[in-house]
């Protein structure tokens, strides 16, 4: 005869955490995105600002592999880089985690650094049975967040020019994938992309009084759907080693803006810092809506692994951004393409050494974006590295790990008077794996 287990306090603690908190923390971080601005790069001026890429802490630190991605050392992870990776969900799994960057920009023997922070993402897993699983989130899309100014002059005028900018967007997904046999999954997400982008472009004259600074501060509010979709072939070789090669891409459907633009003028100050009050407004405009034509992307990898002990990869991306407008304006994008190698080991995941059971993941990735100043390719290539930590079971049957990557990387030159930009950026997630839709009961 089966009975019921009774309801002790910690699953009612856990219970409460499922059906309260999760749900709360996840509506409270949709607003915190809105308003988040998470980097300090000069070329997040171009395009939606710094493409961030559906990756966790755990492909990250792999230089991004992800697109051949199934498995990761016997613990349940959400890949939104590919869809299809979704039928491989064994237990409901939630991931959340923060993000922070240090940032140094050098030009003309000069330096400056910067620093940021946020909370990158709140990702769920459902397993759906034996073909297939769910996942839905919350991920950033692209960061803004810069700020300059180039001196020049007008015969004997001195002038500066002044950009700056601020704001993101923001990606809400909801995926599904599906095994179609012993060796063939497919999957896709539906994402809903919604932000702010503010810039500011101003002319001053900061040594003659009687001149009137003229300011234009423009803003975009950006929605739309997208579309992204994967495939993944998964094949056992022998001795525990398996092979998964994966494709996934976007289907570069357009996104809506609405604009608004004031140009202003302004009395020169006489103390640096502190900004007179605008004199009147020449020009504005308010709700002028565009399309922007996204690209279309593709990715294919692949990762070969040994049951839970090893794992190596590599994953090839191109993006058509050449193609990429706001209304009938071509902003003179390139395409973009690049390559990742990484991989990850655990020593001995049944060990007692808990030295033994961490994860070592190690990468290399390489970018040409679809940025060209003065037939200059702003190029990036970065060094990543983490760790995957397990942690001690709180409730029966729950799985805890967390997740750190770091990246070591450059940006641009120094060469043709351009930016050289380096950074290190962190990525630190707290990963949850249990089988909560699993009903308990003893005999």
């Amino acid at each position: 005869m089966q009975h019921r287990i009774p309801k002790h306090s910690h699953r009612t603690m856990h219970h409460i955490l499922k059906v309260v908190i999760l749900p709360v923390f996840f509506l409270t971080s949709t607003l915190v995105y809105a308003q988040r601005s998470t980097t300090s790069s000069p070329y997040s001026r171009f395009g939606l600002g710094e493409i961030r890429g559906d990756l966790l802490p755990q492909t990250r630190a792999m230089g991004g592999i992800a697109t051949g991605v199934r498995y990761q050392s016997g613990y349940g992870n959400i890949n939104v880089a590919n869809p299809a990776a979704y039928s491989a969900l064994q237990f409901t799994t939630v991931d959340v985690g923060v993000f922070g960057n240090i940032t140094q920009l050098s030009r003309n023997q000069r330096a400056e650094n910067s620093y940021n922070f946020s909370l990158s993402h709140i990702n769920f897993g459902i397993p759906l049975g034996r073909p297939g699983g769910l996942s839905f989130g919350i991920m950033p899309f692209s960061d803004v967040g810069f700020s300059y100014a180039i001196p020049g002059a007008i015969d004997t005028t001195a002038i500066r020019t002044v950009y700056a900018g601020a704001g993101g967007t923001t990606k809400a997904y909801l995926g599904y994938g599906i095994a179609i046999n012993n060796n063939f999954s497919v999957g896709a997400n539906v994402s809903y992309i919604f932000g702010t982008l503010e810039s500011i472009n101003s002319v001053e004259f900061p040594n003659d009084i009687g001149a009137l600074h003229v300011r234009q501060d423009s803003t975009q509010y950006v929605n739309g759907f997208s579309f992204d979709y994967g495939a993944q072939y998964f094949q056992l070789l022998g001795n525990n080693v398996s092979l998964t090669v994966g494709y996934a891409g976007t289907a570069g459907t357009p996104l809506n803006t609405q604009a608004s633009r004031v140009i202003t003028r302004t009395p020169t100050s006489v103390e640096d810092d502190f900004e007179n009050l605008p004199l009147d407004s020449i020009h504005t405009y308010e709700g002028q809506k565009q399309r922007i034509t996204m690209p279309m992307k593709h990715s294919v990898g692949f990762s070969i692994a040994k049951g839970n002990k090893w794992m190596v990869g590599g994953d090839v991306n191109y993006a058509k951004w050449s193609s990429y407008r706001i209304g009938d304006h071509n902003p003179a994008l390139s395409d973009s393409y690049g390559f990742a190698v990484g991989g990850q080991i655990t020593p001995d995941i049944t060990s007692v050494s808990y030295f033994n059971v961490i994860d070592y993941r190690l990468g290399f990735k390489y970018n040409k974006s679809y940025i060209n100043i003065e037939n200059q390719d702003i190029k990036q290539m970065a060094l990543t590295v983490g760790f995957g930590f397990p942690l001690p079971s709180l409730f029966g049957g729950a799985f805890y790990k967390i997740n750190f990557s770091s990246e070591l990387g450059q940006r641009g030159t120094l060469s043709n008077n351009l930016v050289r930009e380096r950074y290190i950026n962190f990525n630190l997630g707290f990963t949850l794996n249990e089988r909560w839709f699993q009903r308990r009961r003893y005999d």
